[in-house]
């Protein structure tokens, strides 16, 4: 049985250029820095792993997270490393080598490579069963089609029976104008961060997007009201860190 979470219902979309400028915002104005975001990111999807996929029972389940090496992916990891701690077994495959990704998600890729239950391969590498994929491989800042490592990862979570769990957006789902490139993740279910982005609450991108859930990373309610259109948006997660935007009814995990 898949655990309840409020439904919301539709919010405000933003772009990529919002989200950069909400981010901007974050850091700059109200010294929320992007570790900080980092970890309420990842706290909110492993917590949303274990209930919807893992049978709120992380023990000895199988996690395979799937990162890149900007924000998304250390979002991923975070997640990863939390379901961890709970008790599951984590296989970490990254689509880039370490000196390309950014310094904090190198740090918590190397956080992670710390605990016992945790392992680095190939995805050819990995048997079966796997239980949960976490796709934290691009972000909001896809530009094109995603090519090279990140194309050919986002071909095998989609060919695995097991379902992918997208941070944000789907790998391969560009937010500047709501479109999917190919190739894209087809997630099961994807938790984004703050406010859907754009297209995402329509129902042609449900095949991409799932269930669609929006995480709290903490946004202060009067950073929108400092954005280019201003957003006068009430406190929406005073109930929870997690809300359901819009179910995928025909998706079972």
């Amino acid at each position: 049985m898949v655990p309840h979470f409020s439904n919301v219902g539709p919010l405000p979309e933003v772009d990529t250029q919002t989200m950069i400028e909400v981010d901007r915002l974050m850091m700059e104005e109200f010294q929320i820095s992007l570790f900080q975001m980092m970890e309420n990111a990842g706290r909110c999807l492993a917590v949303l792993a274990r209930e919807i996929a893992l049978d709120g029972a992380p023990e000895d389940k199988r996690v395979v997270v799937l990162a890149g090496g900007g924000g998304n992916g250390g979002g991923a990891l975070t997640a990863a490393r939390r379901l961890a701690t709970w008790g599951a077994k984590v296989c970490v495959v990254t689509a880039q080598g370490r000196d390309r990704m950014g310094d904090v998600p190198k740090a918590q890729l190397d956080t992670l490579l710390g605990l016992e239950n945790v392992v680095e391969m190939s995805v050819e590498d990995i048997g079966v069963p796997v239980d949960v994929i976490l796709d934290g491989l691009i972000g909001y800042s896809l530009k094109g089609s995603p090519r090279g490592p990140a194309a050919r990862l986002i071909e095998w979570a989609n060919n695995h029976r097991a379902p992918t769990l997208a941070l944000d957006v789907p790998s391969g789902y560009d937010a500047s104008n709501g479109t999917i490139n190919e190739p894209a993740i087809q997630a099961a279910a994807t938790l984004t961060i703050a406010l859907p982005k754009l297209g995402m609450q329509t129902r042609g991108a449900t095949s991409h997007i799932g269930t669609l859930y929006c995480a709290d990373i903490s946004v202060p309610p009067q950073l929108y009201q400092c954005l280019t259109p201003r957003l006068d948006l009430a406190p929406i997660f005073q109930r929870s860190d997690i809300l359901c935007v819009r179910s995928a009814f025909h998706q079972e995990l």
